[in-house]
């Protein structure tokens, strides 16, 4: 069984930036391809950014240039740095780990706020 625990999230002003780890426990960290999603009321998780575990990466097309997803197999963490934050980017963000074995497990999720 795969834990994972998000940190980082909080209240912020737009234009701001604030960074969100992930730790996961167990072994399967490094073969595992981690991602970062986001949900807001109403509507559907939505993939943010994705990072395999050879460190390509993926985002979202309303936060290319301004988030990166990058991950640390020694620790078993992955971040998301997020900048130049914008209201609509207000969500509960999820972090997510797939590989084939395990198929796919979810942190808590952590509150990001956007307001002035």
């Amino acid at each position: 069984q795969v834990q994972l625990v998000e940190s980082g999230g909080g209240l912020v002003q737009p234009g701001g930036s604030l960074r969100l780890s992930c730790a996961a426990s167990g072994r399967a960290f490094s073969f595992s391809r981690m991602g970062w999603y986001r949900q807001v009321p109403g509507k559907q998780r939505e993939l943010v950014a994705s990072i395999t575990e050879s460190g390509g990466t993926n985002y979202a097309d309303s936060v290319k240039g301004r988030f990166a997803i990058s991950r640390d197999n020694a620790k078993n963490t992955v971040y998301l740095q997020m900048n130049s934050l914008k209201p609509e980017d207000t969500a509960v963000y999820y972090c997510n780990q797939y590989n084939r074995i395990l198929g796919d497990s979810w942190g808590q999720g952590t509150q990001v706020t956007v307001s002035s």
